[in-house]
């Protein structure tokens, strides 16, 4: 249902809105919402991580900058459009990017840099943890980056009073609460589904391993509080709202949800949340969650254990890359553009560039590429090195080039979907996709359908996003019903009139997609000896 300008203004006025801030790889959003769910306003900003000292990272000054800018966007945009100044907000909820490590002393000092889910550094940790758990954990963990911090001696341990997520962080600066939602918690240590929090007999595992070091220490002490998709967690505090609102407009006492990673709001933003559902979410890396109905019959290193924002188990398959070396290469193009003396709209070049991959061969003409940035835990390579590679009988023209490149970013994805489908015979009954990708219609959504061999479907709301989904959990913390479940209110509130197109996988692509992914396995030698010999 539409709410017309008066209406807006009014609901803008008296609180009645969510917000939804989400710290993505390469922006930052915040986008406002009404109590219909739509978009009110939106603001964003653009950062890159850096490779600083052996880790990938993001400094403080860039996280608090684009907080603010972000945020300051959308303030700008209300009251450019509707002529008032926010003051208040019904509810907001911030996510980031799942995993990483942020340490803190006592007095709220960050003790190493920000270690993103980027970083490959953890192999000996998640390998030993894993065994003593036996349950898999992986390298992104913050789990393993702890205890890789232990295993390499790293002084800065003694001092550590507590350890959170990005989201966790910034929700920590708003509120001063150390609080974290269920989902984005399951990247940080194994959850039991039958308590709804952090799984005790693992705690205790660990703590045990970890008595002889002689830390001051143990793991609950330092990790953030389980809080469960509905429940508040926490206010912005007068502190919270100077951070935010540089302009000092905004009112404290605004409640907050959990804080949530990336993985749960796509959930949210895709509407699959309940069992035999998933999504598919693109960007500069790629992940599928898959929420399941039973326990997979043994620990997998390709497939991570998480939860939706409500505690339900979720298999998730998490590749490293996916669209950054595709971007690359139109960065390229558009140059090529540019020296012939032509401009070019951003979403022309895509909407052209890769319409071109619907005219190629079905396995990309013999052509292979890796689109590695950084390393890929899926196929075992610990760092990486963006790769193009041909032989002389393989059809090179530009159909074929972009088909082998949209194939290519979701290569490591469907090697760890393989296994879901094909080893532990899981079943989905849909899949929904979402990213910056499906601004450009059918062509990645088929893609995705040939790699999983299972119906896709895109909704309007897919260009939404993250930030989107972290407004609509807010939202549901103050608008949903006695004993409403999370799934519940999406399907009947907030996804109920939503437009979807559905692709079914076509015969041609998945048979072509399957003579890819073994020139692509064949290939990774390739890779691995690209990663040795160039060195950086």
């Amino acid at each position: 249902m539409k709410t017309n300008r008066a209406n807006i203004k009014q609901a803008i006025t008296n609180g009645e809105t969510s917000l939804g801030i989400e710290f993505g790889s390469t922006r930052i959003k915040a986008v406002l919402i009404d109590k219909n769910f739509e978009t009110i306003a939106f603001g964003s900003y653009e950062w890159e991580n850096r490779l600083e000292d052996g880790f990938w990272t993001y400094n403080l000054a860039d996280i608090i900058t684009g907080l603010q800018t972000a945020y300051s966007e959308m303030k700008q945009e209300v009251e450019r459009n509707y002529g008032v100044t926010i003051r208040t907000i019904g509810s907001i909820g911030i996510s980031a990017m799942m995993h990483g490590y942020m340490a803190f002393d006592y007095t709220g000092e960050l003790l190493v840099p920000f270690r993103t889910w980027r970083n490959a550094t953890t192999g000996a940790a998640a390998k030993e943890l894993t065994h003593l758990f036996q349950f898999n954990i992986p390298e992104r963990w913050s789990i393993a980056h702890l205890y890789q911090a232990i295993l390499n001696g790293e002084k800065h341990l003694p001092r550590v009073d507590f350890i959170t997520t990005l989201a966790g962080y910034i929700h920590w600066l708003l509120t001063g609460k150390k609080a974290i939602g269920i989902g984005d918690a399951s990247g940080m240590f194994p959850i039991d589904e039958s308590t709804l929090d952090y799984n005790e007999s693992m705690v205790k595992q660990f703590n045990e391993h970890l008595a002889p070091k002689g830390y001051h220490w143990e793991l609950r002490d330092i990790l953030p509080q389980v809080y469960i998709s509905g429940e508040q967690a926490g206010s912005l505090t007068e502190v919270g709202a100077k951070i935010l609102d540089r302009s000092q407009n905004l009112q404290s006492g605004i409640p907050l949800c959990p804080p949530e990673g990336d993985a749960g709001t796509g959930m949210v933003a895709t509407n699959s949340v309940r069992k035999r559902t998933g999504n598919v979410s693109v960007g500069t890396s790629v992940f599928a969650m898959i929420v399941l109905e039973k326990e997979l019959s043994k620990v997998y290193p390709e497939i991570d254990l998480v939860t939706t924002p409500s505690g339900s188990p979720v298999a998730m398959v998490h590749a490293n890359n996916c669209s950054s070396d595709l971007n690359a290469w139109m960065g390229l193009f558009r140059e090529f553009y540019e020296a012939m003396g032509q401009t070019v709209d951003t979403n022309k070049l895509f909407g052209v560039m890769l319409n071109k991959a619907l005219e190629a061969d079905s396995d990309g003409g013999g052509l292979l590429s890796y689109g590695y940035l950084s390393g890929e835990n899926i196929t075992g390579l610990e760092q990486g090195r963006p790769l193009f590679v041909r032989t002389p009988e393989s059809r090179f023209n530009l159909a074929n080039f972009m088909r082998t490149h949209l194939y290519t970013a979701f290569g490591a994805l469907k090697i760890g979907m393989d296994i879901l489908t094909k080893n532990e015979s899981v079943a989905i009954d849909s899949i929904l996709a979402h990213g910056g990708l499906f601004k450009t219609p059918i062509v990645g959504q088929k893609i995705i359908a040939a790699a999983m061999n299972t119906p896709v479907t895109v909704m309007e709301t897919a260009g939404e996003g993250g930030a989107w989904g972290m407004a609509i959990l807010a939202s549901y913390m103050m608008t949903k019903e006695q004993n409403e479940s999370l799934d519940d209110f999406l399907d009947k509130k907030v996804f109920e009139e939503v437009e979807r197109l559905e692709i079914f996988p076509d015969g041609f692509d998945v048979k072509g997609f399957e003579v890819f992914i073994e020139r692509y396995k064949k290939g990774l030698v390739i890779e691995q000896a690209a990663v040795e010999k160039l060195t950086v």
